[in-house]
Protein backbone atom coordinates (compact mmCIF):
# COMPACT_ATOMS: atom_id res chain seq x y z
CA UNK A 1 0.00 0.00 0.00
CA UNK A 2 1.47 3.35 -0.95
CA UNK A 3 1.46 6.40 1.29
CA UNK A 4 -1.26 8.28 -0.60
CA UNK A 5 -3.70 5.40 -0.10
CA UNK A 6 -2.76 5.14 3.57
CA UNK A 7 -3.26 8.88 3.94
CA UNK A 8 -6.74 8.67 2.43
CA UNK A 9 -7.72 5.86 4.82
CA UNK A 10 -6.45 7.83 7.81
CA UNK A 11 -8.35 10.93 6.64
CA UNK A 12 -11.59 8.94 6.21
CA UNK A 13 -11.13 7.36 9.64
CA UNK A 14 -10.66 10.83 11.13
CA UNK A 15 -13.77 12.15 9.43
CA UNK A 16 -15.68 9.10 10.68
CA UNK A 17 -14.53 9.77 14.25
CA UNK A 18 -15.62 13.41 13.97
CA UNK A 19 -19.06 12.33 12.73
CA UNK A 20 -19.46 9.81 15.56
CA UNK A 21 -18.35 12.44 18.07
CA UNK A 22 -20.85 14.97 16.75
CA UNK A 23 -23.67 12.42 16.82
CA UNK A 24 -22.81 11.50 20.41
CA UNK A 25 -22.67 15.15 21.39
CA UNK A 26 -26.05 15.85 19.76
CA UNK A 27 -27.60 12.77 21.38
CA UNK A 28 -26.56 14.07 24.79
CA UNK A 29 -27.80 17.56 23.98
CA UNK A 30 -31.25 16.27 22.98
CA UNK A 31 -31.52 14.01 26.03
CA UNK A 32 -31.32 10.59 24.37
CA UNK A 33 -30.65 7.93 27.02
CA UNK A 34 -27.23 6.82 25.78
CA UNK A 35 -25.54 5.24 28.77
CA UNK A 36 -28.71 5.28 30.85
CA UNK A 37 -30.62 2.26 29.57
CA UNK A 38 -31.93 -0.41 31.93
CA UNK A 39 -29.23 -3.03 32.34
CA UNK A 40 -26.34 -0.59 32.28
CA UNK A 41 -24.07 -1.09 35.28
CA UNK A 42 -23.64 1.91 37.57
CA UNK A 43 -22.03 1.81 40.99
CA UNK A 44 -21.76 4.91 43.14
CA UNK A 45 -19.90 5.07 46.42
CA UNK A 46 -18.65 7.92 48.52
CA UNK A 47 -15.93 9.67 46.55
CA UNK A 48 -16.08 7.58 43.33
CA UNK A 49 -18.41 6.13 40.75
CA UNK A 50 -18.19 3.44 38.07
CA UNK A 51 -20.34 3.33 34.94
CA UNK A 52 -20.30 0.53 32.35
CA UNK A 53 -23.04 0.92 29.69
CA UNK A 54 -23.40 -2.80 28.88
CA UNK A 55 -26.88 -2.72 27.29
CA UNK A 56 -26.09 0.52 25.47
CA UNK A 57 -23.02 -1.13 23.90
CA UNK A 58 -25.08 -4.11 22.76
CA UNK A 59 -27.85 -1.93 21.29
CA UNK A 60 -25.36 0.33 19.48
CA UNK A 61 -23.54 -2.72 18.12
CA UNK A 62 -26.74 -4.15 16.69
CA UNK A 63 -27.83 -0.82 15.19
CA UNK A 64 -24.42 -0.15 13.61
CA UNK A 65 -24.26 -3.70 12.22
CA UNK A 66 -27.64 -3.31 10.54
CA UNK A 67 -26.81 0.16 9.18
CA UNK A 68 -23.42 -0.89 7.80
CA UNK A 69 -24.89 -4.04 6.22
CA UNK A 70 -27.60 -1.95 4.54
CA UNK A 71 -25.01 0.51 3.23
CA UNK A 72 -22.86 -2.30 1.85
CA UNK A 73 -25.92 -3.99 0.32
CA UNK A 74 -26.90 -0.75 -1.48
CA UNK A 75 -23.35 -0.19 -2.70
CA UNK A 76 -23.19 -3.69 -4.25
CA UNK A 77 -26.36 -3.14 -6.31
Amino acid sequence: MDLSTLGKWIAFAGIGLVVVGLLTWLAGKFGLPIGGLPGDIRVERQGWSFNFPLVTCIVLSIVLTVVLNLILWFLRR
